[in-house]
């Protein structure tokens, strides 16, 4: 059920709305690039990647983008009046966390972990991917344009396991 400007209060609490789901995305983001921006010049320099990983720069572009698409799709679920709409916010959540929890894990603990580091966080990321699966499949059918939103970043999640899965079995 698509909403109108009044199921969820006026112009001023939609755009408050959108502004937090953005922020939440920005904060995960940050966090994220905290713990990534040391390890990618460290350990994962010199690292046995997988030979279809794309250069360093691309993943700041995509996920700028994936976060963005996921605050909105979020947002628009949001503004719904569908009763599944606190379950698939919850969901959202969820996978939110599972985002943030993998990069310390993957990147972080590998200096002190190793590889055990790796498949601790490829556990973590198959998580991510079933979380955001289940996301899309409860975003959908509250707004088609939330559950589209949603499909790059299952896609590039899912890439992202077969990264996770390599540098695993190859560090």
């Amino acid at each position: 059920m698509e909403p109108t400007d009044d199921s969820r209060g006026g112009k001023a609490v939609q755009a408050a709305a959108l502004l937090a789901f953005l922020a939440a995305s920005a904060v995960v983001a940050y966090l994220g690039s905290q713990v990534t921006v040391g390890n990618v010049d460290g350990w994962y320099a010199t690292a046995d990647i997988a030979p279809w990983s794309p250069p360093g720069w691309v993943f700041g572009a995509v996920w700028t983008v994936l976060y963005t698409a996921m605050a909105v799709a979020a947002w628009l679920v949001w503004r719904s009046d569908d009763p599944g709409r606190r379950t698939a916010l919850t969901v959202y959540c969820l996978q939110l966390a599972l985002n943030l929890a993998w990069t310390p894990v993957f990147f972080g603990l590998y200096p002190a972990l190793g590889s055990a580091a790796l498949w601790l966080g490829l556990a973590i990321i198959v998580a991510l991917a079933l979380a955001v699966a289940a996301a899309v499949l409860c975003f959908g059918p509250i707004s088609r344009t939330a559950g589209l939103l949603m499909l790059p970043y299952l896609s590039w999640v899912v890439f992202a396991v077969s990264l996770n899965v390599w540098a695993a079995a190859h560090n």
